[in-house]
Protein backbone atom coordinates (compact mmCIF):
# COMPACT_ATOMS: atom_id res chain seq x y z
CA UNK A 1 0.00 0.00 0.00
CA UNK A 2 1.18 3.51 -0.77
CA UNK A 3 1.58 5.99 2.04
CA UNK A 4 -1.30 8.45 2.46
CA UNK A 5 -0.92 12.01 1.24
CA UNK A 6 0.13 14.23 4.13
CA UNK A 7 -1.73 17.54 4.12
CA UNK A 8 -1.11 20.70 6.13
CA UNK A 9 -4.22 22.85 6.55
CA UNK A 10 -3.79 26.58 7.12
CA UNK A 11 -6.84 28.81 7.66
CA UNK A 12 -7.44 31.41 10.35
CA UNK A 13 -11.16 30.62 10.61
CA UNK A 14 -11.44 27.72 13.01
CA UNK A 15 -14.79 26.53 11.70
CA UNK A 16 -13.51 26.30 8.13
CA UNK A 17 -10.22 24.76 9.24
CA UNK A 18 -12.04 22.11 11.28
CA UNK A 19 -14.25 21.30 8.30
CA UNK A 20 -11.24 20.92 6.01
CA UNK A 21 -9.46 18.71 8.52
CA UNK A 22 -12.54 16.51 8.96
CA UNK A 23 -13.01 16.06 5.20
CA UNK A 24 -9.36 15.27 4.56
CA UNK A 25 -8.90 12.90 7.50
CA UNK A 26 -11.95 10.90 6.39
CA UNK A 27 -10.15 9.85 3.19
CA UNK A 28 -8.29 6.52 3.19
CA UNK A 29 -5.50 7.97 1.02
CA UNK A 30 -4.96 11.17 3.03
CA UNK A 31 -4.03 12.31 6.50
CA UNK A 32 -3.75 15.72 8.12
CA UNK A 33 -0.13 16.25 9.05
CA UNK A 34 -0.89 19.46 10.91
CA UNK A 35 -3.06 22.56 11.05
CA UNK A 36 -2.54 26.22 11.85
CA UNK A 37 -4.18 29.64 11.66
CA UNK A 38 -1.56 31.96 10.17
CA UNK A 39 0.99 32.02 7.38
CA UNK A 40 4.08 32.15 9.60
CA UNK A 41 2.98 29.00 11.40
CA UNK A 42 2.34 27.38 8.02
CA UNK A 43 5.90 28.08 6.89
CA UNK A 44 7.36 26.81 10.17
CA UNK A 45 5.20 23.67 10.25
CA UNK A 46 5.84 22.87 6.60
CA UNK A 47 9.58 23.05 7.25
CA UNK A 48 9.29 20.55 10.09
CA UNK A 49 6.55 18.26 8.83
CA UNK A 50 7.33 18.28 5.06
CA UNK A 51 3.71 17.69 3.95
CA UNK A 52 2.88 16.63 0.42
CA UNK A 53 0.40 19.50 0.03
CA UNK A 54 -0.38 22.69 1.94
CA UNK A 55 -3.99 23.88 1.74
CA UNK A 56 -3.52 27.63 2.19
CA UNK A 57 -5.98 30.41 2.92
CA UNK A 58 -5.16 33.87 1.52
CA UNK A 59 -6.06 36.40 4.21
CA UNK A 60 -4.53 35.51 7.56
CA UNK A 61 -2.81 37.28 10.46
CA UNK A 62 0.95 37.49 11.10
CA UNK A 63 1.80 36.46 7.51
CA UNK A 64 -0.75 36.26 4.72
CA UNK A 65 -1.16 33.26 2.45
CA UNK A 66 0.53 34.92 -0.52
CA UNK A 67 3.77 35.63 1.34
CA UNK A 68 3.64 32.22 3.01
CA UNK A 69 3.23 30.60 -0.42
CA UNK A 70 6.20 32.57 -1.76
CA UNK A 71 8.35 31.32 1.12
CA UNK A 72 7.21 27.74 0.58
CA UNK A 73 7.07 27.46 -3.19
CA UNK A 74 8.45 30.63 -4.75
CA UNK A 75 11.39 31.08 -7.09
CA UNK A 76 14.66 30.08 -5.49
CA UNK A 77 13.15 27.94 -2.74
CA UNK A 78 15.49 24.92 -2.54
CA UNK A 79 12.83 22.39 -1.56
CA UNK A 80 9.46 23.83 -2.67
CA UNK A 81 6.23 22.55 -1.19
CA UNK A 82 3.10 22.13 -3.28
CA UNK A 83 0.51 24.73 -2.26
CA UNK A 84 -3.20 24.69 -3.03
CA UNK A 85 -4.68 28.11 -2.34
CA UNK A 86 -8.32 28.45 -1.26
CA UNK A 87 -10.15 31.72 -1.69
CA UNK A 88 -13.55 33.36 -2.05
CA UNK A 89 -14.82 35.48 -4.91
CA UNK A 90 -14.50 38.69 -2.93
CA UNK A 91 -10.80 37.92 -2.46
CA UNK A 92 -10.08 37.09 -6.08
CA UNK A 93 -7.80 40.10 -6.48
CA UNK A 94 -5.23 38.10 -4.52
CA UNK A 95 -5.38 34.95 -6.59
CA UNK A 96 -3.09 36.13 -9.38
CA UNK A 97 -0.44 37.16 -6.87
CA UNK A 98 -0.75 33.80 -5.13
CA UNK A 99 -0.16 31.98 -8.41
CA UNK A 100 2.85 34.16 -9.14
CA UNK A 101 4.11 33.36 -5.65
CA UNK A 102 4.31 29.68 -6.60
CA UNK A 103 0.94 28.14 -5.81
CA UNK A 104 0.13 25.06 -7.85
CA UNK A 105 -3.52 26.01 -8.08
CA UNK A 106 -6.53 27.39 -6.32
CA UNK A 107 -10.08 26.51 -5.36
CA UNK A 108 -13.02 28.51 -4.15
CA UNK A 109 -14.05 28.00 -0.53
CA UNK A 110 -17.59 27.16 -1.56
CA UNK A 111 -16.40 24.27 -3.75
CA UNK A 112 -17.93 20.90 -2.80
CA UNK A 113 -15.74 18.48 -0.82
CA UNK A 114 -15.05 16.22 -3.80
CA UNK A 115 -13.45 19.16 -5.64
CA UNK A 116 -11.21 19.90 -2.68
CA UNK A 117 -10.10 16.28 -2.51
CA UNK A 118 -9.57 16.14 -6.27
CA UNK A 119 -7.53 19.32 -6.01
CA UNK A 120 -5.27 17.94 -3.30
CA UNK A 121 -4.65 14.75 -5.26
CA UNK A 122 -4.04 16.67 -8.49
CA UNK A 123 -1.53 19.05 -6.92
CA UNK A 124 0.19 16.20 -5.06
CA UNK A 125 0.81 14.44 -8.38
CA UNK A 126 2.62 17.51 -9.68
CA UNK A 127 -0.15 18.78 -11.93
CA UNK A 128 -1.67 22.25 -11.79
CA UNK A 129 -5.23 22.78 -10.67
CA UNK A 130 -6.69 25.64 -12.66
CA UNK A 131 -10.38 25.25 -13.32
CA UNK A 132 -11.21 26.70 -16.76
CA UNK A 133 -14.31 28.58 -15.63
CA UNK A 134 -12.55 30.03 -12.61
CA UNK A 135 -9.65 31.03 -14.85
CA UNK A 136 -12.01 33.05 -17.02
CA UNK A 137 -13.65 34.73 -14.03
CA UNK A 138 -10.63 35.41 -11.86
CA UNK A 139 -7.51 35.76 -13.97
CA UNK A 140 -9.43 37.16 -16.93
CA UNK A 141 -10.99 39.86 -14.77
CA UNK A 142 -7.53 41.24 -14.03
CA UNK A 143 -6.14 40.89 -17.55
CA UNK A 144 -5.60 44.63 -17.93
CA UNK A 145 -3.48 44.73 -14.79
CA UNK A 146 -1.59 41.54 -15.61
CA UNK A 147 -0.65 42.46 -19.16
CA UNK A 148 2.43 44.63 -19.60
CA UNK A 149 2.11 48.14 -21.00
CA UNK A 150 1.60 48.41 -24.74
CA UNK A 151 4.80 47.56 -26.56
CA UNK A 152 6.28 46.01 -23.43
CA UNK A 153 5.55 42.39 -24.29
CA UNK A 154 8.18 40.38 -26.03
CA UNK A 155 6.93 38.79 -29.22
CA UNK A 156 10.16 36.92 -29.88
CA UNK A 157 8.92 33.72 -28.26
CA UNK A 158 10.57 30.35 -28.94
CA UNK A 159 7.27 28.73 -29.90
CA UNK A 160 5.88 27.45 -33.17
CA UNK A 161 2.63 29.01 -34.47
CA UNK A 162 0.66 25.98 -33.27
CA UNK A 163 2.28 26.10 -29.83
CA UNK A 164 1.37 29.80 -29.58
CA UNK A 165 -2.18 28.89 -30.52
CA UNK A 166 -2.34 26.26 -27.78
CA UNK A 167 -0.86 28.70 -25.26
CA UNK A 168 -3.53 31.28 -26.10
CA UNK A 169 -6.27 28.70 -25.62
CA UNK A 170 -4.81 27.60 -22.27
CA UNK A 171 -4.74 31.22 -21.11
CA UNK A 172 -8.33 31.75 -22.19
CA UNK A 173 -9.42 28.95 -19.86
CA UNK A 174 -9.85 25.98 -22.19
CA UNK A 175 -9.23 22.48 -20.87
CA UNK A 176 -7.23 19.91 -22.83
CA UNK A 177 -10.41 18.35 -24.20
CA UNK A 178 -11.74 21.75 -25.29
CA UNK A 179 -8.44 22.61 -26.97
CA UNK A 180 -8.48 19.26 -28.76
CA UNK A 181 -12.00 19.94 -30.04
CA UNK A 182 -11.15 23.49 -31.11
CA UNK A 183 -8.05 22.44 -33.04
CA UNK A 184 -9.42 19.07 -34.19
CA UNK A 185 -6.55 17.12 -32.67
CA UNK A 186 -6.34 14.40 -30.03
CA UNK A 187 -6.02 15.10 -26.32
CA UNK A 188 -2.68 13.26 -26.33
CA UNK A 189 -1.42 15.69 -28.97
CA UNK A 190 -2.59 18.59 -26.81
CA UNK A 191 -0.69 17.15 -23.84
CA UNK A 192 2.42 16.93 -26.01
CA UNK A 193 2.05 20.58 -27.04
CA UNK A 194 1.56 21.66 -23.43
CA UNK A 195 4.69 19.78 -22.35
CA UNK A 196 6.72 21.40 -25.13
CA UNK A 197 5.44 24.87 -24.24
CA UNK A 198 6.36 24.43 -20.58
CA UNK A 199 9.81 23.11 -21.46
CA UNK A 200 10.59 25.85 -23.99
CA UNK A 201 9.48 28.66 -21.72
CA UNK A 202 10.98 27.18 -18.56
CA UNK A 203 7.61 27.07 -16.81
CA UNK A 204 6.67 24.68 -14.02
CA UNK A 205 3.04 24.00 -14.85
CA UNK A 206 -0.17 25.13 -16.51
CA UNK A 207 -0.75 27.83 -13.92
CA UNK A 208 2.53 29.52 -14.78
CA UNK A 209 1.68 29.19 -18.47
CA UNK A 210 -1.54 31.16 -17.94
CA UNK A 211 0.25 33.90 -16.02
CA UNK A 212 2.99 34.04 -18.65
CA UNK A 213 0.50 34.33 -21.49
CA UNK A 214 -1.33 37.19 -19.80
CA UNK A 215 1.92 39.01 -19.14
CA UNK A 216 2.81 38.63 -22.81
CA UNK A 217 -0.60 39.95 -23.89
CA UNK A 218 -1.45 36.68 -25.63
CA UNK A 219 -4.85 36.13 -23.99
CA UNK A 220 -8.07 37.78 -25.09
Amino acid sequence: MTAPLRVLVCDDQMLIRTGLVTIIDAQPDMEVAGECGDGRSAVDLAGRLRPDVVVMDVRMPVLDGIEATRLLAGAGVPHPVKVLVVTTFNLDEYVYEALRAGASGFLLKDAPPFQLLHGIRTVAMGAALLDPEVTRQLVGRYAARIRPAEGGASRDLPLTPRELEVLRLIANGLSNSEIAAALVISQETVKTFVSRILAKLGLRDRVQAVVYAYRQGLAT
